[in-house]
């Protein structure tokens, strides 16, 4: 059994066994693809919605390219696309205050996550965004399951 370390810009693909996770999760959004029937799993820990006006060096930074890179690294791996579900965390608004209702970045994250696995067709099976809380989340490719521990309220299996 492994343990995968996802950082912040970051994305890793586990095989039966891996337990992948990102941790502190605020306004950036964690994104979970699972292949059930090969056990198969991947997590990208998105930090912006899209790359447009940025350097795109880490390509793991946006939504609009993590994405689809880490569709394309679980095909390498022997996911099949057509059988990829998706799980959604994170998307908070850890700032009060003027600035963060402008910016509303958590916000902005989740609402592009959602629309290119839409544009995918990749069904999003479970979500746990928003709040104001950080998150920090584990893939357990065996079964798919991602647990969420959130500061201040315990954890959750989804």
């Amino acid at each position: 059994m492994g343990a995968l370390l996802v950082g912040i810009g970051d994305m890793k693909v586990g095989r039966a066994g891996d337990v992948i996770t990102t941790l502190g999760l605020g306004s950036c959004v964690g994104v979970v693809l699972y292949d059930k029937s090969a056990k198969i799993g991947g997590m990208a820990h998105i930090m912006l919605p899209s790359s447009k006006g940025f350097d795109a060096s880490n390509r793991a930074k946006f939504a609009d390219l993590a994405i689809i890179d880490l569709v394309n690294l679980m095909g390498r791996a022997g996911a099949r696309r057509g059988a990829l579900t998706a799980k959604i965390a994170g998307g908070a608004h850890m700032f009060s205050g003027k600035a963060d209702n402008v910016l509303m970045v958590g916000d902005r994250n989740v609402a592009a996550c959602k629309e290119i696995l839409r544009l995918l067709n990749i069904p999003v099976t479970a979500m746990d965004v928003g709040g104001t809380f950080g998150r920090t989340i584990e893939l357990h490719t065996d079964t798919g399951g991602l647990n969420i521990r959130t500061v201040g309220a315990g954890q959750k299996m989804i």
